[in-house]
């Protein structure tokens, strides 16, 4: 796709930009980054809208009060939209601002610490070990079906609780609400659809919680809502909803995503190969070089405001956009090579700030794990055909096939 690229305040970038990244999606993003910090897009169509591409730019709105997450203080016609097709999503801790945003987040702050994500690791191994187990012998498999979507599922499914055989529509309703910012009528009736079905799921597991409490997430935030008596059912819904979705998609995204940049450099994945006590700086590189989620959630102007000297008037739409953020020479040293080894690493793939991702401990353990696990047990892994890349108009980058060889897959 060809972009503007004579000066900053050419015509709007068009909203494919997100949709189709194409083959040059980073060198795109450096030649905006060399024009200005901010640029104007039409994303979503229409709408007063920008992007902002650079790591210090990126990483100081993240903490800008200005930018609200409120989706009151966004345009009355995408208000009415998101009440309309997915009103499951607007009551949880990723759609508000301080101090409606620290008491929702208290509702899973203590779930998500990193020292509780250690004690989940056996159980994480196990998972990944029976999903190996299962692959074919040799392959081809493709591995964003079979392992990277299925490995995060599994685990945070078993961590809430949610019995084996309701798991596929928990993944087919998660999955089309992860794509709802702005539906088109049809993509709005089936939203609308997985909306009320998820919605009606979920009252139905709190009800169950409430009556017969167990060890899972469920019965914990079930436990916290009812003592603290301030957070309505809805509130616990939507929130459960943000779990389901973030709890899987952006893990899978890093499996998929990491493994298509390993194959394609034979010394990082030999050094990994070699060296598995790398693991957890190579997921922090992973993470840096194709991040899972390329772009921030939902951000309004809730005031005249300027950014980077650009003006940006009230409702707009401001997209932080976290892949090009992890590419800028100004923060990382030769930023498009992949370097497992890579120290500091500061990048933004988990937000900044209060919005920072809560699962990220979760996301990290089942990252290493996936990696050593892989490299271990399947000897010779290489890529089978040329990776499939989704484009879903959500905030994701991953991959929708990334098919896979080997040599004979090893024992556990």
């Amino acid at each position: 796709m060809t972009i503007e690229r004579s000066a900053p305040e050419a015509a709007a970038l068009p909203p494919e930009f997100f949709n189709d990244p194409g083959e040059n999606r980073h060198a795109d993003l450096a030649a905006l980054r060399a024009q200005c910090p901010v640029h104007k897009i039409n994303h979503p169509p229409g709408a007063e809208a920008y992007i902002v591409v650079d790591y210090a730019t990126v990483s100081a709105a993240f903490s800008d009060p200005r930018l609200s997450k409120r989706t009151d203080n966004a345009p009355e016609w995408f208000r009415a939209l998101l009440a309309d097709s997915s009103p499951v999503l607007t009551k949880n801790m990723l759609v508000a601002d301080a101090p409606e945003h620290t008491r929702l987040r208290k509702l899973v702050a203590k779930a998500f610490t990193p020292r509780r994500m250690e004690l989940l690791r056996p159980r994480v191994q196990e998972i990944t070990d029976e999903l190996i187990d299962a692959l074919p012998a040799t392959g081809p498999v493709n591995l964003v079906s079979e392992f990277a979507f299925a490995l995060p599922m599994r685990v945070i499914c078993e961590f809430l609780g949610v019995p084996l055989a309701d798991r596929p529509r928990l993944h087919e309703w998660g999955t089309l609400l992860s794509g709802a910012p702005y539906p088109d009528e049809e993509t709005n009736l089936r939203l609308k659809w997985a909306s009320e079905q998820i919605e009606s799921y979920l009252t139905e597991q709190i009800a169950a919680r409430r009556t017969e409490p167990g060890e899972d997430l469920v019965s914990a935030l079930v436990r916290a809502a009812d003592e603290d008596d301030v957070f309505s059912d809805d509130e616990l819904v939507s929130t459960l909803v943000l779990l389901i979705i973030a709890g899987h998609k952006t893990t899978a995204n890093l499996i998929g995503n990491g493994t298509e940049a390993l194959l394609r450099r034979p010394d990082q994945l030999e050094l990994l190969r070699t060296r598995p006590e790398l693991a957890p700086s190579a997921i922090e590189e992973f993470l840096r070089f194709e991040a899972p989620v390329f772009r921030g959630t939902l951000r309004v102007a809730a005031e005249d405001m300027q950014i980077a000297g650009v003006d940006i008037p009230k409702e707009a739409f401001v997209h932080l956009m976290m892949t090009s953020a992890n590419r800028d020479p100004e923060q990382f040293e030769d930023p498009d090579r992949l370097d497992i080894t890579r120290s500091p690493n500061r990048h933004l793939s988990f937000g900044h700030g209060a919005h920072f991702c809560a699962g990220a401990p979760l996301s990290r353990v089942e990252g290493q794990i996936a990696f050593t696990t892989l490299l271990r047990r399947l000897p010779g892994l290489r890529l089978a055909e040329a990776p499939k890349w989704l484009y879903d108009n959500s905030t994701s980058r991953g991959l929708s096939e990334l098919l896979v060889s080997y040599d004979e897959k090893l024992p556990r």
